[in-house]
Order: structure tokens, then sequence, then C-alpha cells
């Protein structure tokens, strides 16, 4: 049985709330799990206390147990100290130029360096 440390959806509509559990892999994002180990209110400031509440001792426990977290909740267990930090990319391939607007950009960077070779 594969744990995962991840979000279970909470509040109403247009309201989310969070609680961070350890759940089976298997289970579902609302639906069954083992035990309730904090909680993120996305709808608080993000330098407010209480936007992210984790109960430490208990989820040293399970990452010791082999428990995984998700991409959201290690970026908060490397906040609070207690996973490292995950390596982030600085902006995600989706977004960047695609391959027109990159030879765009290419030629008009050759156009300006002429340009400035000539003068």
């Amino acid at each position: 049985m594969s744990l995962k440390i991840r979000l279970a959806r909470a509040g109403a509509k247009k309201r989310p709330y969070y609680h961070i559990v350890i759940a089976d892999s298997r289970s579902p994002r609302d639906g069954r799990f083992i035990e309730k180990v904090g909680a993120y209110n996305p709808m608080l400031p993000s330098d407010h206390t209480d936007r992210v509440r984790l109960l430490d001792e208990r989820i040293t426990h399970w990452l010791s147990q082999g428990a995984q977290p998700t991409d959201r909740v290690a970026r908060f267990l490397g906040h609070a100290g207690l996973a490292p930090k995950p390596a982030y990319s600085e902006q995600p391939k989706k977004s960047a130029p695609k391959k027109k607007a990159q030879e765009r950009a290419a030629a008009a960077a050759k156009a300006a360096e002429a340009a400035a070779a000539s003068a």
C-alpha cells in the first residue's frame, strides 16, 4: 500500500479549504483517508499564521513510514522545515515561447546586432 500525504478538499463552493491527510494513493481525493495531519486555507493571506497548519510529529512519523507528499504538500513541508525543499523550475515549459516566436526573437536579435555593428 503506497501512502500519500495530500490535500482533500472541503469547504463551500468558491470558498476552498483543504485538509492535509494521509491516504492510500488509490483512494479518491476527497474519499477515505487514514489520518488528518494538517489544514490549508488558501483564502487567508500568505503571511497569516493559520494559512497552513501542520502536525509536525505525525508528519515526520508518516514520512518515516514511507509516505510520499504531493507537489503542493512538499512545498508546505519544505517551508516548515520538515522535509527538503523541492526543486522548482523557474518557468513552466508550457508557457515558454513556441518555435516560431523563438525564431522571430532570434531574427530580431540578429538584426539588432547587425545594426549595432554597422553604427
